[in-house]
């Protein structure tokens, strides 16, 4: 009798700290769809990936790990699959697609073998908190962007937007009110900033239409992966930057998150959780998924085991329900919740050695290249590529390592035949 009541209080506490870690990541349902819709797929078909890719991730997490962490389609990385690997190289959304089974699949073999730490004690921090910093760089540009509040310049590459329009105005009401409730530490801030933008759109005229029900016969994840490129040296180009940025912002973000349980024994099987799950976003149609930081959330409430990420699955399974509501949510309403992610990246900053011109000068290019020319891929490319230069000519090339060497003869050949093409 008393081992069922403490079972019955453990599954509330579990399924209450998983109620709290879905309304405090059901927001990237509208964020990642809309994301998505840039590359090409149709907005309600991205919700239903998204939902399924996170109803998936966290059901993998709870059976496999046994772990309160909650995988969604990672911000960031949508951009980086978005605006660089679709957009950027011209791939069509399945191609893409085929880009992120690939790198999941690298991902994979990391989980599972010494490669991965290898690779984490072999790759430069400085490098890799570059990358968080230029990635929370380029989503603030895009959550200005959406917003209304930078636009392209006549004389300039972006210039500030129309500050009189509707757009704008409602972009930066929401925005302020995006900054109140998260610096108040508000539960679920985040969801309740794009409700409150989408309230404000409706009395500004921004509101869009509430969509249809979902027809999941007609929707299009079911496409498989094109792989029709997989021979082409560009596709590989595009592989190699989301396999890194997979691998190094999941092994911070699961590390820091079990830290805090006191449960780092289950760090190998969390981090191979999601990789799987990862693998699995290629055949459900959206970018990959990765162990979010709101997971602190959960295990702050009291989450300890997989009962909580099992709630958080059938919570996001059930949000298949809301999509004709969700698909309301206006561009203003989401561009402040990226421009807010993008200065929590950004804070990764102090973890640079500034005063090490040998770290510093890489890291400053990934971090300004990035969004200057509005490729992920490319802004890493120029870091590695300097590397490797900057620690020869000061005489520090026993700092340097075997695959930061191989990464940068990668990137440099990729610039190399790209130039030639041209």
């Amino acid at each position: 009798m008393l081992n069922q009541q403490h079972q019955q209080a453990g599954w509330k506490k579990e399924g209450l700290a998983g109620l709290i870690g879905y309304f405090t990541t059901v927001y990237i349902v509208a964020v990642n769809s809309q994301i998505l819709e840039s590359a090409g797929l149709p907005l309600e078909s991205g919700m239903v990936a998204t939902i399924l890719a996170s109803a998936l991730g966290c059901l993998i997490m709870a059976f496999y790990a046994n772990a309160p962490m909650v995988l969604i389609p990672g911000m960031g990385v949508n951009a980086l699959f978005a605006y660089s690997i679709v957009e950027g190289t011209g791939m069509s959304f399945q191609q893409g697609l085929a880009v992120v089974t690939m790198a999941s699949i690298i991902f994979l073999i990391t989980a599972f073998t010494r490669l991965g730490d290898w690779l984490k004690h072999a790759i430069p921090a400085s490098l890799k908190h570059a990358i968080t910093v230029g990635l929370g760089l380029f989503l603030t540009l895009i959550g200005l962007e959406k917003g209304g509040l930078v636009v392209k310049g006549e004389h300039s590459l972006i210039t500030l937007g129309n500050p009189s329009s509707a757009m704008v105005i409602t972009s930066i009401i929401t925005l302020f009110i995006g900054i109140f409730l998260f610096s108040r530490n508000v539960p679920g801030n985040f969801l309740v900033t794009m409700i409150a933008g989408t309230v404000l759109a409706h009395f500004t005229g921004l509101l869009g239409e509430s969509g249809k029900s979902i027809d999941i016969q007609e929707q299009s994840w079911l496409l498989l992966p094109d792989f029709s490129g997989i021979l082409g040296f560009g596709f590989w180009m595009a592989v190699f930057p989301l396999a890194i940025v997979l691998i190094f912002e999941n092994m911070g973000l699961i590390h820091g998150q079990l830290s805090m349980l006191d449960q780092e024994d289950k760090f190998k099987r969390s981090y191979q959780a999601t990789a799987f799950s990862a693998l699995t976003t290629g055949f459900l149609g959206t970018s990959p998924t990765v162990s979010s930081a709101e997971s602190a959330a959960v295990i702050a409430s009291g989450g300890k085991t997989g009962k909580s990420a099992l709630t958080m699955a059938v919570l996001f399974g059930a949000t298949l329900f809301l999509i004709p509501w969700i698909s309301i949510v206006p561009s203003t309403a989401i561009a402040p919740i990226l421009i807010i992610v993008g200065a929590l990246m950004v804070q990764n900053i102090k973890e640079i050695p500034f005063d090490q011109l040998s770290e510093s000068m890489p890291a400053f290019l990934i971090i300004v290249m990035i969004p200057f020319t509005y490729s992920i891929a490319d802004g890493m490319a120029f870091g590695f590529i300097a590397y490797p230069i900057v620690k020869l000519a000061l005489g520090r090339h026993r700092e340097l390592s075997t695959p930061v060497v191989f990464i940068a003869m990668i990137f440099l050949v990729e610039f190399i035949v790209r130039s030639l093409g041209h």
